[in-house]
């Protein structure tokens, strides 16, 4: 029986869980019960790019876009359906959801899944600013606000903030921030960096965000900044998806050739999306 909380993202782990209990419990004949449960961040919103099936890993482990617009019970289907996994799958749907709820739409009480999903306003940022652990600026891993707090002791906060303002990016704000992390990069320093404030969430883009930090950070700071590698491998391209967006900031690319590869394959992906989707 699988009854976890999902957050709607590729690179939230649990989904990657479900994948190998469907494929444990094909080889086995057991049978799998999904207990579905909301996507928080909607069942409608879709951002790229689609998971190239190189970069499969624990952290992208199918054919998804970062943020793929279906709850963990349609996921399951897919899975079992598209990766021939051969499970005795039964989802048990939920009552009164609808695709385009938000978590704080449904009356239910947030209960943080993970210890850095503290609340629903990390779960809007996470899809985008989780792309910042493949490098060597702070999530805010080890803060009250992870994932809602990027910096680094080197960052010009001032300066970061003026670029990311003239980016065409919506429903958002920032504020400069200074913290300093209990745990995770940078224990003990003092980072200098933004708190992203959200302001309309419909609009909202947050992988867009994610590569916009990205790119800026690595343009205001060159010889700092860095994408860091764990196991031989690039860890940012694992959490992307390829490596063409990594290739593209560092030859100092037009934000606009990174917004081109955040809409790839998610026309093609949500052809197969739309065969499995139980809800409204």
């Amino acid at each position: 029986m699988y009854d976890i909380q999902d957050i709607g993202v590729r690179f939230y782990t649990y989904i990657s869980t479900l994948y190998h209990v469907l494929k444990s419990a094909g080889e086995t004949g057991i049978k799998v019960l999904v207990l579905d449960r909301p996507n928080p961040i909607t069942g409608v919103h879709m951002e790229g790019p689609v998971l190239n099936t190189v970069y499969r890993s624990f952290v992208g482990i199918w054919q998804l876009p970062i943020r793929y617009g279906m709850t963990v019970g349609e996921l399951a289907l897919l899975f079992n359906n598209e990766a021939d996994l051969g499970a005795d799958l039964e989802v048990i749907k939920i009552e009164g959801w609808k695709r385009d709820m938000w978590f704080d739409e449904t009356g239910l009480p947030w209960i943080p899944p993970s210890p850095n999903m503290p609340t629903l306003d990390t779960a809007i940022v996470y899809p985008g600013t989780c792309l910042i652990e493949g490098t060597n600026v702070s999530e805010g891993r080890g803060t009250t606000k992870p994932f809602e707090l990027i910096g680094a002791p080197w960052i010009d906060e001032y300066k970061l903030i003026e670029e990311l303002k003239s980016l065409p990016i919506k429903g958002v704000e920032y504020r400069p921030a200074t913290f300093i992390p209990w745990r995770g990069k940078y224990v003990g320093e003092l980072c200098h960096g933004v708190q992203i404030y959200i302001v309309d969430r419909e609009v909202f883009e947050p992988v867009k965000l994610g590569l916009a930090l990205i790119r800026t950070i690595k343009h205001l700071h060159p010889s700092e900044f860095k994408f860091i590698k764990r196991g031989g491998k690039y860890y940012f391209d694992l959490l992307i998806g390829c490596s063409d967006a990594r290739e593209l900031i560092e030859r100092s690319c037009d934000f606009g050739d990174l917004v081109d590869l955040y809409h790839k394959g998610l026309e093609s992906f949500n052809k197969v999306r739309s065969k499995y989707l139980l809800y409204h």
